[in-house]
């Protein structure tokens, strides 16, 4: 049970890479009363769980004294690290099974000792759900990770797929607006669904918009959906591996677009751009984005 006496903090903390492993940054918000204090870093070459890890250290180093904390993290690998496995860790001597060293030990070993120092509950927060200081977290670290990222180069005569989505209600009537720009030629298409999800409509957006060009094209592929990225760059081989589950044997969502899209991507050379938290909109992205505005006027 918590002491009384010790003050009160709330964390958040959040991480990531780009690609993973690639380019991280991580960021923790902390606060006591009507106090807060935000705190980032970036490492040019890291992971996803590292940078996670990196945070939650970071935070709890910045408490002076032994406090009361409520940590929040979107990270399962964090959370059920410290809270079910780093105990075992530590008393193998940071190895698991017969000889295989604990990934990530040393970033462990520092978190172990803080987490005895203070008193903590560890809470996970589903990621990208609305939770305004898990979405400003997840701000912060993309920041702290774009501030080193060189910016993505984009060969001026290789066409430009601009995609936005847009959604009243999370599912509800949703829109897709696409810009295709090619030389001096630009193109735009746009269609709606009475009952959807903004996921969904990223995916339609980019599905209709590479059918505007032909097999064996190359197409620059502008999204501000971390979803749309990560899903094409990261995720989607494990998908298809596991026949389009999760790893808990789960369908994954959006299975029947996300297929659509393999089949797209092996048609085209793409090179994904996320555009989100760049320090200017491209025009593309801005037109598409009304497009799929005004998609859902017209349903």
């Amino acid at each position: 049970m918590m002491s009384e006496t010790r003050d009160k903090v709330i964390i958040y903390s959040d991480g990531g890479a780009d690609p993973n492993p690639g380019i991280g940054g991580w960021a923790a918000i902390l606060r006591f009363g009507e106090h807060e204090k935000t705190l980032t870093g970036h490492d040019p070459q890291t992971t996803n769980n590292r940078m996670e890890l990196q945070a939650a250290i970071a935070a709890l180093q910045a408490l002076k004294r032994p406090c009361q904390v409520e940590l929040y993290t979107d990270s399962e690998y964090l959370r059920r690290g410290i809270t079910e496995w780093i105990a075992t860790w530590a008393a193998k001597n940071w190895v698991r099974g017969k000889s295989k060293p604990v990934p990530n030990a040393d970033l462990w070993q520092q978190l172990w000792p803080l987490t005895q120092t203070h008193e903590i509950e560890w809470h996970w927060v589903r990621g990208h759900a609305g939770n305004p200081l898990n979405e400003r977290v997840d701000d912060l670290a993309r920041q702290a990770r774009l501030s080193i990222t060189p910016a993505p180069v984009v060969d001026p005569h290789t066409p430009r797929l601009y995609v936005r989505a847009s959604c009243k209600g999370n599912p509800g009537p949703g829109g897709w607006g696409v810009v295709l720009q090619r030389d001096e030629e630009t193109r735009q298409l746009s269609g709606s669904a009475p009952r959807t999800t903004n996921n969904r409509m990223e995916l339609l957006g980019v599905i209709e918009g590479l059918a505007l060009l032909p097999p064996g094209a190359s197409v620059h592929v502008f999204t501000t959906s971390d979803y749309l990225f990560q899903g094409a760059t990261l995720w989607i081989n494990g998908w298809r591996r596991r026949n389009w589950q999760k790893k808990d044997g789960q369908p994954i969502a959006n299975s029947d677009l996300w297929q659509l899209l393999d089949q797209r991507l092996r048609q085209y050379q793409i090179h994904w751009v996320s555009a989100k938290g760049g320090e200017e909109m491209p025009a593309g992205l801005s037109e598409a984005a009304q497009l799929a505005q005004a998609a859902i006027a017209a349903a």
